[in-house]
């Protein structure tokens, strides 16, 4: 043992600590033995062995560098890295390391107020004994963004914006002279001028705008885009480029195109669309073979690259939907108007052409620029209705399902058993492009794609924004009628690409590619779901893991446990991305797949189209690091983008909640925390969290492998997917979140 100045003893944990923040602190330095004494104030001889010692072992752990005999400085190759700095409400911040490695602990003293999205290098500390790896922020490379979105506190001689983000630390205070006539309770977007450093503790900033009164449903969604850095306006110069856009179709143009004006075509979408960018045509042929065209908006014969149209449509990468409004990727009169594929309207299309037999096996097909004219435009809930009332909708197809269509410009099909008449306008058609879509999803699912059908939260809203009805919405036959026209559409120009012969380079395409579960996840499921004497694969072929996987869903489907063991499974996929590295498609069960149906909506389809027009006029292939620049930037849009869309509904979920305190509704537990127990009604899909402290009498332990939490006194449990009744207790609109206790019945 040694002694510090004082008369206080250090052991060697002590010393062993001030040593890894001296050089933490000063990552950059060597230190002679010398310096270190003198800069940690080591003056007996004891103390000083204690540290060379210390010193020694940290060496031959790889945290310091032996520079000479006596000095030493930190090991950068093994101790510092970059990468990208996520912060939590919680205080469980992590570094995620560049090289793709585990995610690392940053305790909030560590931090150097980094920001989540922040780029930063950390330093490794030594690791203590019985404690988890931790990291320490020892720079911040580049922050993610400089404007933060909130709620303004304005008193006669300061201000401050208080953050809507609950991961954020700390208050900005803003000069009375950049306030931009804020006042308090306004929604505010404010720009940092000043991050803080050695002399300065807190962040200054300055109005941006201001986005109305907190609590407006304007300034509210406003003010979810802004935190996402999402644009909630659309720039004047983009607007006017749009408006000198030329919408007439020349007959020198249609002269180019195949024409499909006099084939039945139709558009389904959701009731409310407005940006209708992909169509059907179908009819059938004197070789008795379907001729099913998959008609998409022609986007890149209006948006130029390289124009300011172009540029803004790149930097957006999608169209965001949140529960009141679309936030359109490109403007609204080329989205809604201009490439919209509306009723009785000549429109440009790139299109998938394809010839079919009657068990929707390809026999021809053929890419072509066309132009058509829509029939008829139909929400889904029409076709399925339509579907429904000819006994030709899953689980209710009845063998007096008709098949003739008085007036129909379609033949006979051999599709449907032929017993009276279709009831409805374009019935055979829809019916038999149904029963198509049905043997295109069999063959898919038979080829081992995986199967989720998972239930999305909808509301209702009045003409202020205001939630009036929470409901679920569930993929019925007429979605999925669209949904597998469209993969196959995908699936099909994604392998004229990339799909060649041997020692033939293929061209460049950005692909929607989705890798393999992760193993340790799928295990995790594999534990879970024995629980409740289910069995799931967890090795094997890709196609048996599947097969189980799919058959694991089905066997749950209608149990109370199926939400759970939905949930734990999604957690073991990867997430999609966009890439021109094709690994395939786990999830479709795809080697080649893209998006090309989508072109209003989704930048990379419009990349898509570009490159096959390119490639049909024989151009050579794209570079491929500029098109996997593209691909990354889009998918990480895509991923803010969803972001936002999940706040929104939060945010819409707790303003429907928020005049049913003291309700109580059957739920079931859909998440565990440490902290607290996420309950899902089973009536309108709004989910609350029970904070761990309400649980009553009893101190509780999360086992987050087998997703459970145990009282230690009287091993009380709560399993995920268990039911519950609850009690709403209280609705924080501002911070988006409803709380629930457990109901006394």
């Amino acid at each position: 043992m040694g002694k510090k100045q004082g008369g206080k003893r250090l052991g060697k944990k002590q010393v062993s600590e001030l040593l890894q923040n001296l050089f933490q602190h000063n990552p950059n330095e060597t230190f002679t033995f010398k310096q270190i004494f003198r800069a940690l104030k080591f003056d007996t001889h004891p103390l000083k062995m204690l540290a060379i010692d210390t010193m020694e072992e940290m060496a031959w752990d790889d945290f310091l560098l032996k520079v000479s005999d006596n000095s030493y400085r930190l090991n950068l190759k093994t101790q510092v890295q970059e990468g990208v700095f996520r912060r939590k409400a919680s205080g469980r911040n992590s570094f995620l390391p560049d090289d793709g490695g585990t995610p690392v602990f940053v305790a909030e003293r560590n931090s150097m107020s980094a920001m989540d999205g922040d780029r930063v290098k950390v330093s490794y500390m030594a690791r203590r004994d019985k404690h988890i790896k931790e990291a320490m922020v020892i720079e911040i490379v580049k922050r993610a963004h400089d404007q933060i979105v909130g709620k303004l506190r304005v008193d006669k001689d300061w201000a401050f914006l208080i953050p809507q983000d609950s991961t954020f630390v700390h208050d900005i205070i803003i000069p009375k002279r950049k306030l931009k006539g804020g006042k308090t309770d306004d929604k505010a977007v404010v720009k940092v001028i000043q991050w803080p450093d050695n002399e300065h503790k807190n962040i200054i900033g300055s109005v941006v705008d201001i986005l109305g009164k907190t609590g407006e449903n304007n300034a509210e969604m406003h003010a979810i885009l802004a935190q996402y850095n999402l644009p909630y306006k659309y720039p004047k110069n983009v607007e006017e480029a749009a408006e000198k856009i030329d919408a007439a179709i020349t007959p020198q143009e249609i002269a180019r195109r195949e024409d499909f004006r006099d084939v039945f075509t139709c558009t389904i979408d959701p009731k409310d669309a407005k940006d209708f960018d992909d169509a059907l045509s179908i009819r059938k042929m004197e070789s008795g073979l379907w001729e099913v065209g998959v008609h998409i908006a022609d986007v890149s014969h209006y948006v130029k690259e390289g124009s300011v149209i172009d540029k803004e449509g790149f930097n957006r990468a999608t169209s965001v939907y949140l529960v009141d409004r679309t936030i359109p990727m490109l403007p609204e009169r080329l989205c809604n108007f201009i490439c919209s594929l509306r009723p009785d309207e000549e429109k440009l299309c790139y299109s998938v052409i394809f010839l079919l037999d009657d068990e929707a096996n390809i026999k021809k097909w053929h890419l072509a620029h066309t132009v058509i004219r829509s029939d008829r435009r139909y929400a889904y809930e029409e076709v399925q209705q339509l579907l429904e009332d000819n006994g030709v909708a899953t689980d209710t197809r009845s063998e007096e399902c008709g098949v003739r269509s008085e007036n129909s410009s379609a033949a006979k099909s051999d599709l449907l058993p032929p017993r009276k008449k279709l009831k409805g306008e374009n019935a055979l058609e829809l019916c038999v492009l149904d029963a198509l879509a049905k043997k295109l999803r069999a063959a898919r699912f038979k080829n081992g794609s995986v199967k989720f059908d998972r239930e999305e939260l909808h509301f209702d809203v009045d003409e202020n924004g205001k939630p009036v009805r929470a409901y679920f919405k569930v993929s019925k036959d007429a979605n999925k009628l669209i949904e597998e026209f469209m993969l196959l559409a995908n699936k099909t120009v994604a392998e004229s690409i990339g799909r060649v012969k041997k020692g033939v380079k293929a061209k460049t395409l950005p692909y929607r590619v989705h890798d393999q579960p992760d193993p340790q996840k799928l295990e995790n499921l594999r534990q879970f779901v024995s629980k409740f004497g289910y069995k799931v694969k967890t090795s094997g072929t890709k196609g048996a893991i599947t097969k189980s996987l799919n058959a694991l869903m089905a066997d749950a489907q209608g149990t109370r446990e199926q939400n759970a063991i939905e949930m734990v499974a999604l957690r073991a996929m990867m997430k999609a991305k966009y890439s021109v590295h094709n690994i395939g498609h786990y999830g479709l069960a795809f080697d080649y797949y893209t998006h090309f149906t989508s072109p209003i909506r989704r930048y990379p389809d419009l990349m898509v189209h570009r490159l096959l027009t390119k490639y049909q006029d024989g151009g050579r292939s794209a570079n491929k690091e500029k098109y996997e620049e593209f691909c990354e930037h889009c998918s990480d849009m895509e991923q803010v983008s969803q972001n936002a869309e999940r706040d929104s509904i939060k945010y819409k979920m707790v303003e429907f909640m928020a005049d049913k305190i003291g309700n109580t509704y059957d739920a079931h537990i859909s998440g565990l925390t440490s902290y607290g127990i996420y309950a899902q009604i089973d009536e309108t899909h709004c989910e609350g969290m029970i904070p761990i402290r309400d649980l009553g009498d009893d101190y509780y332990d999360f086992d987050e492998k087998n997703f459970v939490i145990i009282g230690r006194r009287h091993h009380t449990k709560y399993q995920l997917g268990d039911p519950i009744r609850i009690q709403v207790a209280r609705a924080n609109i501002e911070r988006k979140q409803l709380d629930f206790t457990l109901a006394d019945d």
